[in-house]
């Protein structure tokens, strides 16, 4: 258990002690005890409403009993400096802060994996997410994706979880048909052929130069093909290149996943005849105007949806309810999905279908990251100046830097819109967030190089008197880098990894006044060693969040 919680742990422990020994009522009859932080810093470090939550037990003024709990209270055990009743019956706590100084140790002794909890358990977590058609380039909404989906898995493994990050790629349907057919068109027309592009077709620059490398690798051999074998023959080699692509984006991105679950094997391995004979067993098939129709409405869905059309073809919610239904025999503990925003209305009936099949529809958690709006110069952008088309995932990166997208992509609530300033994620100003918190670590790093250029070096732990620390934002430092492992479960629990960005900038807010108000070298070499130390946590902290947000931790800026 991380120090925060220790100490709450044994404040509770306090409470509830000192509530039975004044004898207001039995240890079996305490409700769960609740320690909060007080939002005003002068009410005190935590704060409780035992009192209150007795009174209906008791049959006592929760004053009364707050009196009472308090004159019974084993102070040092607990760490207690003070207690005192506040409004209707709240105590407020104020703490012998010495207890902040074992963050310290805390810190150092866990590196890099500082903020790990064991909420998850071991349990099993299937996040799949990005999951964007293999037919051209990555685009913003993608790349939102990628960020709070990669985020959200670094956090739920610190938070105890085993997780797997699964890519569903879409290489089955009409889209790849098109995209076989554009790539077909355009090969034609290299070879001079009059040729008209398909009407569902991808006009986009990267089928133009699949085509012209095919026209240098093969010549005009695979006009001659029979068109299925042709078509079949630009499918795969359209796929693999357009793969490709996403494939690099993303791990420039920083983004790897453990499985590409590739929809064609769905139809090669059986799934969808197995899983439409299970719903059909069950009960919850129907046939209506030539076509078949799954039953969702008793599962909370709005109305009955089609799985096979009357021209004998799946719908596409037919193969994703195979998919799904896979996702489950896997055995996993809980599945997330993120989506785009386009797909909100798809949430329900996919969850109805698992209920149909018999699934836990709870064990499903779809998340949906909303768009994103590109700004420069003040203004809206809509086009890539170099192409004139959508801006792309690898444009933007190529214009900004993977660090800025990283974090503001991260910074909002996946389920609001983001506005994504460009001039102001390559500013080097305080204004710029992720500016802002990286300069915090580089300015740490800049002390510990004056330091050894004054021959200073950091003594054991152990050695070094950390009462030193006596500072108001000193203990303000040590307390907020000791809510990391209680930001990990929240964030955790709740899919909220833009927790973290919130955290970190208000951690390093904290160091930027904390370093315009004090001396870290002083003269009092007791001093400059504690102060040191809080530093070294301090840099390790800041390092292991933005490690977590997938932005970088310069030494040097």
């Amino acid at each position: 258990m991380d120090v925060l919680n220790q100490v709450k742990a044994g404040l509770k422990e306090a409470i509830q002690e000192a509530v039975v020994a004044a004898g207001i009522v039995e240890a079996s009859q305490l409700p769960e005890i609740v320690i909060e932080v007080p939002k005003e810093k002068t009410h005190g470090d935590f704060a409780s409403n035992i009192a209150m939550q007795l009174t209906r037990i008791a049959k006592q003024n929760p004053r009364l009993i707050a009196e009472q709990v308090i004159a019974h209270l084993q102070k040092e055990k607990a760490y207690i400096a003070e207690a005192e009743i506040a409004g209707p019956g709240f105590i407020n706590f104020k703490m012998n802060r010495s207890y902040l100084y074992d963050i310290i140790a805390e810190v150092m002794s866990k590196g890099d994996r500082y903020g790990e909890v064991n909420v998850g358990q071991g349990k099993r977590v299937q996040v799949e997410f990005v999951s964007a058609n293999p037919t051209g380039s990555l685009h913003l909404g993608h790349a939102r994706g990628a960020a709070v989906g990669d985020v959200l898995c670094n956090v739920l493994d610190l938070a105890g979880y085993e997780v797997t990050r699964e890519y569903y790629i879409n290489d089955a349907g009409n889209q790849v048909i098109n995209l076989a057919r554009s790539i077909e068109a355009r090969y034609l027309q290299a070879l001079g052929q009059a040729v008209d592009m398909p009407e569902d077709g991808y006009h986009g620059e990267d089928i133009k130069g699949f085509a012209a490398e095919l026209v240098e690798q093969e010549g005009d051999r695979l006009a001659a093909l029979p068109r299925e074998e042709r078509l079949d023959y630009f499918r795969v080699y359209g796929l693999e290149k357009e793969l490709d692509k996403i494939k690099r984006d993303l791990g420039r991105f920083g983004v790897k996943f453990d499985q590409w679950f590739s929809e064609t094997s769905i139809y090669e391995n059986g799934l969808i005849p197995h899983v439409l004979a299970e719903l059909k067993q069950q009960g919850h098939i129907f046939e209506e105007e030539g076509a078949t129709w799954l039953r969702t409405t008793p599962f909370g869905d709005d109305k009955e949806r089609v799985l096979i059309k009357n021209d004998g073809s799946f719908t596409y919610l037919t193969p994703d309810i195979a998919y799904h239904r896979d996702k489950y025999q896997r055995g996993y503990d809980q599945m997330i999905n993120i989506w785009g925003a386009d797909h909100h209305g798809y949430i329900a009936r996919m969850k109805a279908a698992m209920s149909a099949l018999g699934y836990d529809a709870g064990k499903l958690t779809v998340l949906v990251a909303q768009m994103v709006s590109l700004f420069q110069d003040g203004e809206k952008v809509k086009m890539s100046k170099r192409t004139g088309k959508a801006v792309t995932m690898e444009e933007l990166m190529d214009e900004v830097g993977v660090d800025p997208i990283r974090y503001f992509f991260t910074m909002r609530s996946m389920d609001s819109h983001l506005d994504f300033d460009m001039d102001l994620a390559v500013s080097q100003s305080n204004e710029n967030p992720v500016f802002y918190v990286q300069y915090a670590h580089a300015r740490i790093c800049s002390i510990f190089r004056q330091a050894e250029e004054q021959g200073v070096a950091l003594q054991q732990l152990s050695e070094i008197d950390l009462s030193m620390l006596s500072a108001e934002a000193e203990l303000d430092l040590l307390r907020k880098m000791g809510e990391l492992p209680e930001e990990i479960t929240i964030a955790a629990e709740q899919y909220a990894p833009h927790r973290l960005i919130r955290y970190v900038y208000e951690l390093a807010s904290q160091f930027h006044s904390y370093y315009k108000a004090e001396r870290v070298i002083t003269d009092d070499a007791q001093q400059t060693q504690a102060r040191l130390a809080l530093l070294g946590a301090l840099r390790i902290t800041i390092a292991s969040v933005l490690r977590l947000v997938g932005v970088t931790a310069p030494e040097r800026m």
